[in-house]
């Protein structure tokens, strides 16, 4: 039987018990035998993985390595994915840095591809990929019961490791924008539409600045540094998503009565 994360409710009210349960919860997952076994598998049979090639055509190695990278609905894009990987990301041309979404280029610098040799015949690559597919596996699973938690749950992760990086003002915000589960969680906890994604992508930037300054006192998310900071980022991300889903709701129902009335 898969193991299924305990969400008592939704918003606020729902993260305070998952942060409480988390740790006891993610061991569980972790411990469940289908965890278990693609991480035993993963562990066995990277290390004799030596090129992209190798890796795209063990179904069973690219979905844990994927996985860990937030990415698992590119499981049969095997082209793309060798592609990604096989120019690496120390040229300027290399495809992954080409590409909007930066969980490409995360995932082909954490592999390396372009180096001799790759960093997939480490005996530490094996762990530290296993670890992160595990927790994205279990935020996965959160999400799979409500979206808002799981993005709540990657947020401190990832505007952690984002933090770590040392990116400069702009760098940073331009990983944020280029990494979409991260950007949701700063659009809706700043207010912003996601309409705005449409729009000149230095409009977007200024955008994303005046807000944070406004909210949090400062335009540099490398400033978020402390617990407390991303706390309060995530419950404003809650609270305001949970408000637009009840407005969205009753405009609905708006509609709804208006074409009801119009046919009455």
């Amino acid at each position: 039987m898969t193991f299924q994360p305990l969400i008592l409710s939704s918003g606020n009210v729902g993260w305070s018990f998952l942060i409480r349960t988390r740790e006891a919860q993610e061991a569980a997952f972790e411990n469940s035998a289908a965890i278990q076994s693609k991480s035993n598998y993963f562990l066995e049979n990277i290390q004799s993985v030596a090129s992209a090639a190798e890796l795209v055509v063990d179904r069973r190695l690219l979905e844990v390595t994927l996985g860990a990278f937030g990415l698992d609905e590119d499981i049969d894009n095997r082209f793309f994915i060798e592609k990604v990987l096989v120019e690496g990301t120390r040229s300027d041309d290399a495809f992954a840095n080409k590409l909007a979404d930066k969980r490409y280029f995360a995932l082909s610098e954490a592999l390396s591809f372009d180096l001799e040799p790759p960093n997939t015949v480490l005996s530490t690559f094996g762990p530290e990929i296993v670890s992160r597919y595990s927790t994205r596996q279990f935020e996965k699973a959160v999400g799979n019961q409500d979206e808002n938690l799981r993005l709540a749950l990657g947020f401190e992760r990832e505007l952690n490791e984002l933090i770590e990086k040392g990116r400069s003002l702009d760098g940073a915000w331009f990983t944020i924008m280029g990494t979409p589960p991260i950007r949701a969680v700063f659009e809706a906890a700043l207010g912003l539409p996601t309409q705005i994604g449409a729009l000149d992508i230095d409009r977007q930037l200024s955008i994303f600045k005046d807000k944070l300054l406004q909210v949090f006192g400062t335009n540099d998310p490398n400033q978020l540094i402390q617990a407390d900071q991303q706390e309060r980022l995530v419950r404003l991300f809650l609270l305001r998503s949970d408000t637009n889903q009840a407005n969205l709701g009753s405009s609905s129902g708006r509609v709804a009565l208006s074409l009801l009335q119009a046919n009455t």
